[in-house]
């Protein structure tokens, strides 16, 4: 694993030099810039949005973005865009297999593949899910997102994120955000590489709120980990593709894109180790709503109903007493995709397996499959450990759309619902 030089502490006004004194003091923009650098704001929210939400970066770059030449479409591939229109979306509970690691030779960019959306990328509210396979890294080729910011969640392969603001390692275990629109290039480590992309069209994550929880616990700031700046000086022919509206449009341009040598701000790309969450759980009975495992959240209009809830469940004590431990049988207005980065779910014991993805769309009734129900309604209540185990959950307030990809290939199980057809009719009226 490349070993990297980072700062800390989410959402922080951060600032990095990559040669000395090429981030001017005391002002932003001031009328020449030490080596003849460009000065260059970048920002993901409004100008007049609170100062608290407010997200921005001032770039000093060798050359400015407006360098680059005119773009023209291209094919789309297997990259959707909220709202899906080429598929109805059935109420039906959904679970596929992981997607194959191509054989020919694919980057990151040719080797996304959508999933699902919600929303609309136009109205800025929703979300994309899609996986990512490669084998090869971005070669003379860089990329930005304008329609949403970009989570990772690696689940094979390590990647080093090559971005305007520095670089970022990630391995599976951890995850990474990169903010609408910065440009960036994906290296492999390893020789092939997947895992799973949440295109946030809406507001920025933020840390999930411990309300009564107090000062401690969950996600902490400090954990999260920035880059330190870092540029790239190269001419050449390169090739700059961007996702914009809903398409994939390409341009040339003689050099990299990634030539900030110095940058301010507080909308730049981060990474997390998923060991570090501080996990909160009973100590008495019940089990608590999958809520207390939200890393990141994107906040809808509706305060506490979120466009978008990262959600993980990792290694951890179980101890609830004359419970049942595992999810309870439920449904739910919220809308949930999960996928699974290592080890297993204790409520899908079989089929859902490291890279494979489930989803159960609002009031979609779900829960453990009948062999899970049998052995968790029979067990020893014993404190347990949950071990060698990473699942995650994107949750949303809207409906998640399959696409055409999703609901016509071979990964789709069509066979899932028969985990719970199993379930015994137990009631005989006596107590």
């Amino acid at each position: 694993m490349t070993e990297l030089n980072y700062m800390t502490g989410f959402g922080n006004e951060f600032e990095t030099e990559a040669l000395p004194g090429a981030l001017p003091v005391g002002q932003f923009s001031p009328q020449k810039v030490k080596y003849d650098l460009y000065a260059e704001q970048f920002n993901v929210t409004a100008f007049t949005a609170p100062r608290a939400d407010n997200r921005r970066n001032w770039f000093y770059r060798i050359r400015p973005s407006v360098i680059q030449g005119d773009y023209q479409a291209i094919d789309n591939g297997l990259i959707r865009t909220a709202p899906i229109t080429e598929a109805v979306t059935p109420p039906t509970m959904f679970r596929w297999d992981p997607v194959a690691i191509p054989s020919e030779q694919t980057d990151f960019i040719d080797g996304l593949k959508t999933m699902a959306a919600n929303g609309s990328a136009q109205g800025q509210a929703g979300v994309g899910i899609h996986v990512y396979v490669a084998n090869q890294s971005m070669q003379g080729r860089y990329f930005y997102n304008a329609d949403g910011e970009l989570l990772f969640v690696p689940q094979l392969g390590a990647l080093v994120l090559h971005t305007e603001c520095g670089k970022l390692a990630i391995k599976p275990g951890e995850i990474a955000v990169i903010p609408r629109g910065i440009k960036f290039k994906v290296e492999l480590l390893d020789d092939t590489a997947r895992g799973y992309i949440c295109e946030n069209y809406g507001n920025p994550y933020v840390l999930a709120e411990r309300g009564p929880v107090g000062a401690n616990g969950y996600a902490n700031d400090r954990d999260f980990q920035y880059p330190v700046a870092a540029f790239e000086d190269i001419e050449g022919d390169f090739e700059l593709v961007a996702k914009f509206n809903g398409n994939l449009f390409r341009c040339d341009i003689g050099h990299s894109p990634l030539d900030v040598v110095a940058w301010t701000g507080n909308s730049a790309p981060y990474k997390y180790d998923l060991s570090r969450f501080c996990t909160m759980n009973t100590v008495s009975y019940d089990h608590p709503d999958p809520s207390i495992f939200t890393v990141l959240t994107s906040p809808s209009g509706t305060p506490g109903v979120a466009n978008l809830d990262f959600v993980v469940f990792p290694p951890r004590w179980m101890v609830a007493e004359n419970t049942f431990r595992p999810p309870y049988y439920h449904r739910n207005i919220m809308s949930e995709f999960m996928g699974l980065i290592e080890g297993v779910y204790d409520a899908k014991e079989k089929g859902f397996v490291p890279g494979g993805m489930s989803l159960h769309n609002c009031m979609s009734p779900h829960g453990p499959e009948a062999d899970v129900f049998e052995k968790a309604s029979n067990a020893d209540l014993k404190p347990q450990r949950y071990e060698n185990t990473m699942a995650f959950m994107f949750e949303s307030r809207y409906v998640i759309s399959p696409t055409k990809f999703a609901l016509e290939g071979d990964h789709l199980q069509k066979d899932y619902a028969k985990c719970w057809q199993k379930i015994e009719k137990k009631f005989t009226g006596q107590a």
